[in-house]
């Protein structure tokens, strides 16, 4: 297994249900690959940087978990067709990764 991250910028014209849906939609397809989610992070409303589909605001999120490379690229693609989210960017953080006792339990 690996460990990798994954940052979303989602539309700020999502309400809080369609967020969270969207949010279950890719975590749902992250545990039917088999990886196991080690750490959510809602980074809230940001001002971006530089207009994104002529926005200046987006929601920040950030997914933290471990599974093997194909899964990776389904969540990927997932995410490409999802809408509501603008951008993302996918990291791998550790190359081999074992779970600890305690973030097995």
């Amino acid at each position: 297994m690996r460990k990798y991250e994954t940052l979303l910028l989602l539309s700020p014209e999502l309400s809080s249900e369609e967020m969270q849906a969207v949010l279950d939609n890719l975590k749902g397809v992250l545990e039917r690959e088999g990886a196991s989610i080690l750490a959510e992070d809602d980074w809230g409303m940001r001002e971006l940087a530089y207009p994104v589909r002529k926005v200046m605001r987006g929601h920040y999120y950030r997914l933290e978990y471990a599974v093997d490379g194909k899964a990776v690229q389904e969540l990927e693609r997932i995410i490409r067709i999802t809408e509501g989210i603008f951008k993302f960017v996918t990291v791998q953080l550790d190359a081999e990764y074992e779970p600890t006792s305690e973030e097995a339990a």
